[in-house]
């Protein structure tokens, strides 16, 4: 009864919605970060990125000429313009001359300012402020006008951003750094899980018992530690500090227990015949993990790389202490920390820059999600 419950037309249902607001949750942000990337600068000030395919309108303020720039014409004096600079595609709506009454007169209206003052302001911009007195005065006419922009989309950003603030080498930096510190763990962790799980020696219990304790081990307890040990070596053998060794092997360490963990729970649960068959035939363990565990267990192998490629991508705190923070050093997270702090108004260079950061977690993701599942749920099921 329970099973065909839990089959049922409704349950499903619920799963569906279920799955597809989580999937929401997480997709609309990042659909909203995509949108802002791509936006011009003053767009995003202007209205949020669910408006970026509408017609978006703002207040602004400009000033007229002084009146150095005067003509006289058939008795009147006139001063005349454009309030928009060549290429500015926006077009003017309204204006007005105080701040309580930005869009009092519409465009193309002809406003009386009194004593027989008139201002003119086209949709494109141009003007004409005519009066029948000579104007006076080393500042010009201020004046309030709503413009409309149409959608508008550019690369500029990212040009920006790759080019002129220093994230494509912060970019290569965390490649340099998340690459290897992916890697290595799982070479590591593939021969201590196949050796945890089908190789007979003393004492073999007790390491199982210390990985699964080393899993709650806080990072932020070790890290200090840790980075005392590896200077105290490093200067016993010579080797620098600050080096993408020592990052390397930060993240290596940090990572083995649960990369152990989680694949000899996988490679536990092999089917036993296939292992002794192949010792029957000959085959030795190096030969068998090689040839027979590894490439059953690549689920899971995928599985682990997804969680330790996205954990060292997104670090900073361990990149921080290990690697240091000059120009040459620091990784994509901490320039996007550096830039939050110099460019906290600069909404398109932020959005850019975060966009630019989760590309490749993304592209590692769906590449290697089909394996995702199987990987996470390695052991919870055994085989008959």
């Amino acid at each position: 009864m329970a099973a065909a419950a839990g089959r049922s037309p409704g349950s499903r249902l619920g799963v569906h919605l279920a799955v597809l607001f989580f999937v929401a949750v997480w997709t609309v942000p990042t659909l909203g970060i995509l949108v802002s990337s791509l936006r011009d600068k003053d767009q995003i000030a202007a209205s949020g990125w669910w408006t970026a395919l509408a017609t978006s309108a703002r207040n602004d303020v400009g000033r007229l000429p002084a009146s150095e720039a005067q003509t006289e014409r058939d008795g009147r004096f006139v001063i005349a313009g454009n309030l928009l600079e060549e290429g500015d595609s926006r077009r003017i709506v309204a204006f007005g001359t105080r701040v309580q009454e930005p869009t009092k007169y519409e465009a193309g209206d002809n406003a009386e300012l009194g004593d027989g003052e008139t201002l003119r302001i086209d949709e494109d911009g141009s003007f004409e402020h005519m009066s029948p007195r000579p104007f006076e005065g080393a500042r010009g006419q201020r004046v309030y006008f709503q413009a409309t922009t149409p959608p508008r989309f550019t690369t500029e950003n990212y040009e920006t951003v790759l080019f002129s603030e220093g994230i494509g080498r912060s970019f290569i930096n965390s490649l340099t750094v998340t690459i290897p510190a992916t890697i290595i763990p799982i070479l590591i962790a593939a021969f201590a899980a196949y050796a945890l799980a089908w190789m007979r020696f003393p004492g073999r219990a007790i390491l199982i018992a210390v990985v699964i304790g080393l899993l709650v081990v806080p990072l932020q307890m070790a890290l200090i530690p840790l980075l005392k040990l590896y200077n105290g070596v490093g200067a016993f053998f010579g080797v620098p500090a600050k080096t993408y060794l020592g990052i390397w092997l930060a993240h290596t360490g940090f990572g083995l227990p649960f990369a152990i963990y989680l694949l000899r729970s996988y490679i536990a649960d092999l089917p036993k015949e296939i292992i002794e068959s192949a010792r029957i035939d000959g085959a030795s363990d190096f030969e068998i993990f090689v040839k027979i565990v590894l490439p059953l267990s690549f689920p899971v192998l995928a599985s682990f790389a997804i969680f330790q490629f996205l954990w060292v991508w997104n670090d900073l705190l361990v990149a921080m202490v290990f690697l240091g923070s000059g120009a040459n050093q620091l990784v994509l997270t901490g320039k996007l920390n550096a830039l939050l702090g110099s460019h906290g108004g600069n909404w398109e260079i932020l959005t850019t820059s975060a966009f630019v950061s989760i590309i490749v977690p993304l592209f590692v993701f769906f590449s290697l999600q089909r394996y995702f599942v199987r990987g996470l749920l390695a052991g919870s099921v055994k085989g008959g």
